[in-house]
């Protein structure tokens, strides 16, 4: 698995308008988030609809308010560990919103946003994990900035507003297996 001109080899592309140039600056810091839809439901693909402003308002009562919102991330990780991407790395995904991390304003400037499908409480799959730590590893290769400091949860980056990727989420095991020479 590698990055290519912002896009990762071997994954489904489903590209989002909802993006922009990134201001200049080096990509330095990688975001993990959740998401399901409907809340505490998986698959059905409306994630990616939403991601691409095309979730139908009248498909669940919970659409209607967030059909119109313009948000996306760089990448999804089903359930399955199944890997999207929307957004090219190199441009900025709307994933972040109202963030400071290491002092600086507006993390989508300089970060990468990974959404796991999920809840705060929902443990994540093996199959979640195994994708997110080679997505990880391929990230690092191609952003050298990323360094395992410089990974984050909305959580941390948004206190107060935001709660994922939640208690659920095994920071230390996802840590530590990116800390582990591979093959061992």
């Amino acid at each position: 698995m590698r990055v290519q001109d912002g896009w990762l080899e071997g994954v489904v592309r489903c590209p989002s308008a909802h993006c922009n140039a990134r201001p200049d600056g080096e990509v330095s810091l990688l975001v993990i988030h959740n998401i399901s839809l409907p809340p505490g439901q998986f698959g059905g693909g409306y994630v990616q609809s939403f991601f691409r402003g095309q979730l139908d308002p009248a498909a669940h009562p919970y659409f209607a308010e967030i059909a119109a919102l313009r948000v996306s991330a760089h990448f999804l990780i089903e359930r399955s560990g199944a890997i999207t991407q929307f957004v090219s790395c190199d441009e900025r995904a709307w994933h972040a919103g109202a963030s400071r991390h290491g002092g600086r304003e507006n993390c989508n400037d300089f970060s990468i946003g990974i959404e796991l499908e999920g809840t705060d409480e929902l443990p994540y799959t093996e199959h979640q994990y195994g994708a997110l730590l080679a997505l990880t590893q391929a990230l690092q290769q191609g952003y050298p900035a990323i360094t395992n400091s410089r990974i984050t949860g909305h959580e941390f980056i948004a206190p107060g507003r935001k709660t994922d990727p939640g208690a659920a989420f095994k920071w230390h095991r996802y840590l530590a297996a990116l800390t582990t020479p591979k093959g061992t």
